[in-house]
């Protein structure tokens, strides 16, 4: 949101402004209600702000249409693919990119949101990909200090809620944790996605089920959200303890 503001202290044009709709199913979008509703109140101001409509563009696939695909070829043929592999995860390649490759920006220049003190960003820009934020010299705290200023201001920074999709597989325990607590339909919807995948959700070999085990001897008192020495062996251990 904050090139916004860096494209007019700069004077550069803005003709268009393209966002990428990802979808779980075909009915749960990819993002937690915090922000679907942050995204309407931002396209309501930008529209009478800069006079330019969003436009929201999907792929063919939902999340959960690509989850359940099936692989051919010799590895795993006969499979489903399952949770996207941390290498190559087909959640950008195949569900979010096909509904940006539909726009045509040939002869355009892209504004991409990487402010000056992202240095390991900047491999991304060239003279067709330009951030106005670092141009500007703009760091991440003047991008949050604009946008608290033009409420403007993502529920990332009030809530602790994900930015990005729900199920996203490189996000923190603690974002787990919100999850299951806040959420518990997209919660099972995940469990159910575990038990059917044949990779784990985690580069680890830790599944959601793990984190659910997890998440439930805290809830008990078994275990602390604040120990910073959790080892996944304490849940074998308090099984064991259980048992005997």
């Amino acid at each position: 949101m904050a090139c916004l503001g860096a494209i007019e202290e700069l004077g550069w044009p803005l003709d268009r402004i393209v966002h990428a709709k990802v979808w779980a199913t075909d009915t749960i979008p990819a993002d937690l209600p915090p922000m679907v509703e942050f995204k309407k109140k931002a396209d309501k101001i930008i529209k009478e702000r800069w006079g330019i409509e969003v436009e929201h563009v999907r792929g063919k696939l939902t999340y959960e249409q690509a989850f359940y695909r099936v692989l051919g070829g010799k590895k795993r043929p006969g499979e489903i693919y399952g949770w996207p592999f941390p290498g190559g995860p087909y959640c950008n390649s195949d569900v979010k990119m096909p509904g940006l490759d539909k726009v045509d920006a040939k002869g355009n220049i892209i504004y991409l949101g990487i402010a000056v003190d992202e240095p390991n960003r900047f491999h991304s820009l060239s003279d067709s990909k330009r951030s106005p934020l670092v141009e500007a010299g703009w760091t991440e705290a003047d991008c949050r200090r604009w946008c608290e200023e033009n409420d403007l201001l993502s529920p990332i920074y009030t809530t602790a809620t994900r930015g990005g999709c729900w199920f996203c597989h490189n996000q923190s325990v603690q974002q787990l944790r919100l999850l299951r607590r806040n959420y518990p339909d997209l919660w099972a919807l995940m469990l159910k996605w575990d038990k059917d995948s044949p990779v784990t959700f985690k580069a680890d070999g830790h599944t959601v089920h793990d984190f659910d085990r997890r998440f439930q001897l805290e809830d008990e008192g078994m275990i602390y959200v604040e120990d910073k020495v959790f080892r996944w062996s304490m849940l074998v251990d308090e099984l064991n303890y259980r048992l005997f």
